[in-house]
């Protein structure tokens, strides 16, 4: 079952102040359906409609004056309907050169960074006293596999590396949890997802590395159908996305919500290199 709501010129945010009223000409306004991933990944999106991605998405439908409809649903699921043109849009989507199948990137073949949604860090974790190691440049002590979420495009760099891949669990626990019961040898998590779940319980068995395994930029990908039939709208889109993530106001709220794993960094500092391994404190 897809979860769905509205947020458009007329929603107030976190970050900006609401609109002024628009009155009958709001029907008159363009609709775009937008999926995301039915996954809370913080501090990007969560289910009820929150999240960083969501405030600097309310704000470009007021700067541009258009309405996103959101629909949350399995991420491949989502991809699949951008392809399909089912959906305007889909958010936050990394780049992969096969994805230039699915939809538009801002830029064209080559995306533009400047315009993402955001940078995200993807960390190894593995159980307290393995000795698999990532020194930001080659794996060390692995043998097995390390397990990712289905659909994730960290999987491809993986593989790249050499790395035997698990892709059998759709959500972050539940790969954590496979993790835990000695079935894959390390995970690989969003630094959102490895900042919340290793906590509690879990930061009594569980460790991050704290060299990221790769940083990379978010991007929001609107439908080929769009594209080739609103150009110009599509461009003042990702032009707001831009303009809205390098405001001030943007820039502090994404300061206040970073859960960028900082014991981690704070142990790397420490070590003055990235070798040296953390658990997250509660």
């Amino acid at each position: 079952m897809q979860r769905f709501f509205t947020i458009g010129f007329l929603a107030s945010s976190l970050l900006f102040q609401p609109a002024r009223a628009a009155g009958p000409a709001l029907a008159a306004r363009p609709a775009i359906t937008l999926c995301f991933e039915r996954q809370e990944v913080l501090p990007w999106r969560t289910l009820d409609g929150g999240g960083l991605n969501i405030e600097l998405l309310n704000e470009v439908a007021r700067r541009t004056g258009v309405v996103f409809e959101y629909q949350s649903m399995p991420w491949k699921r989502c991809l699949a309907q951008l392809k399909a043109n089912q959906v305007g849009g889909a958010f936050a989507v990394s780049y992969l050169p096969e994805r230039q199948a699915l939809g538009a990137y801002p830029g064209g073949l080559t995306p533009d960074p400047a315009r993402r949604l955001h940078v995200d860090r993807y960390f190894l974790v593995r159980r307290k006293g393995s000795r698999i190691d990532w020194n930001g440049k080659a794996f060390r002590n692995l043998d097995g596999r390390v397990g990712v979420q289905l659909g994730y495009s960290v999987g491809d760099f993986l593989r790249s590396q050499g790395v035997l891949v698990d892709e059998g669990s759709q959500r972050s626990d539940e790969l954590l949890q496979k993790l835990l019961s000695g079935r894959i040898e390390a995970a690989a998590l969003g630094g959102g997802d490895a900042g919340r779940l290793v906590r509690g319980a879990m930061a009594q068995k569980l460790e991050i590395v704290p060299a990221p395994l790769l940083e990379k930029p978010y991007y929001l990908m609107l439908s080929h159908d769009l594209a080739a039939r609103e150009p110009a709208l599509a461009e003042r889109i990702w032009k707001a996305v831009a303009e809205v993530r390098g405001s001030p106001s943007y820039q502090k709220r994404e300061r206040e919500l970073s859960l960028v794993p900082q014991a981690a960094k704070a142990n790397a500092n420490a070590n003055g290199n990235g070798n040296a391994h953390a658990a997250l404190q509660h």
